[in-house]
């Protein structure tokens, strides 16, 4: 079996490492806040070039805690784009705040056009998502942003060390949001998630909020809440940091070896743009016969993945009427492809093989 994820085949690779994070932190009962949390907040905001970094628990989290952060005109609309994950949307309605969705262009990113288009009055934020691990376009949407005095977040939950003119995602916007999901590039092994931005005074208030609004232990000047990145999560992230660039580039190596090698008429690749540095977080095509795709792949012993298969505007929770939307004419398509350090070249050999003999009469 080719595995779309082998979180234990990374595992035994920095085995000892992993151990010694995991046994540092119990040795020393570090186990909420500490030093081990301010470590890796203090590596991550320098991978990133950042000032402030700050955990929480989860990616989740992070999103909703920096739409709070913000205070935003409650009732006024946020924009999202029509495909990513429901927590973006979600943590815009748990804010008391309007989902307004855009589409999506070729690089599956805010589609800049939809984007000016839906810029109302009412418009207080835009969230930029660097879907699969591909910027979002982050000059032009900062440049809106600026022209009508809106808020911008980065959710940058699969992008972890992209770029965009070698300047990492994340640092483009008020604030950035990460997810430290363990199937994410940089993964925890549990719920994991962090806040960055330059603002030292938006920092200071998130650090508050997020520890029940305390200034010190019973000292609490507003009602908070609780979000804490812990510290084995932290020891085990920061051992992981080390790791990352060098993963990044074996997913950069695969999807090259994909981009070149796959040669099926039914099968539409991934566009990239040509001034970024693409974290490869998934590697997605479409294929007009999804499902039979899908089984014949299973078949051949590997595995894949749909990331989405329904665009947000289209589930329940929402029901927007999306038809203009390219986003949610492609729903349909979408397949994900075994990418990771995971892969052997020979597993790499085989998927590229397997896609290139599929028809669908298989």
């Amino acid at each position: 079996m080719i595995k779309f994820l082998d979180l234990r085949k990374q595992y035994k690779t920095i085995k000892d490492e992993i151990n010694e994070a995991i046994f540092e932190v119990i040795n020393d009962t570090a186990f909420v806040g500490g030093k081990y949390v301010e470590r890796f907040e203090e590596n991550f905001a320098s991978y990133l070039r950042i000032k402030n970094a700050i955990g929480v628990g989860n990616g989740t989290d992070a999103l909703e805690i920096a739409l709070w952060a913000l205070n935003l005109p409650k009732g006024s609309e946020v924009i999202v784009p029509a495909n990513t994950f429901i927590a973006t949307s979600e943590a815009v309605s748990r804010n008391g705040l309007k989902v307004k969705f855009v589409d999506c262009d070729k690089y599956y990113q805010i589609d800049i056009k939809s984007l000016q288009k839906n810029i109302t009055p009412k418009t207080s934020a835009i969230i930029a998502v660097h879907l699969y691990g591909h910027p979002a376009n982050m000059k032009k949407i900062i440049k809106l942003a600026k022209k009508y005095n809106l808020k911008v977040i980065e959710d940058s939950a699969q992008a972890h060390g992209a770029m965009i003119d070698n300047q990492k995602v994340g640092t483009f916007s008020d604030l950035a949001t990460f997810s430290f999901y363990p199937g994410k590039n940089l993964g925890a092994y549990g719920d994991g998630g962090m806040i960055v931005t330059n603002d030292d005074t938006l920092a200071s208030k998130i650090r508050a909020y997020i520890n029940h609004g305390r200034s010190s232990k019973f000292n609490h000047e507003f009602e908070g809440r609780n979000s804490r990145l812990d510290g084995m999560q932290a020891n085990i992230l920061n051992t992981k940091l080390k790791h990352l660039d060098s993963w990044l580039q074996k997913r950069n190596a695969i999807a090259q070896k994909y981009l070149t090698h796959i040669n099926n008429s039914q099968i539409k690749l991934p566009k990239i743009k040509k001034n970024i540095f693409h974290a490869w977080h998934l590697f997605v095509i479409q294929v007009q016969d999804r499902d039979r795709f899908r089984e014949y792949m299973a078949k051949k012993g590997i595995q894949t993945g749909i990331h989405y298969p329904v665009a947000l505007p289209k589930l329940q929770a929402y029901n927007v009427p999306c038809n203009v939307f390219k986003a949610c004419k492609e729903d349909d398509y979408l397949v994900s492809l075994p990418i990771g350090e995971h892969l052997t070249k020979k597993e790499v050999k085989t998927v590229i093989q397997a896609i290139n003999l599929f028809s669908r009469e298989e």
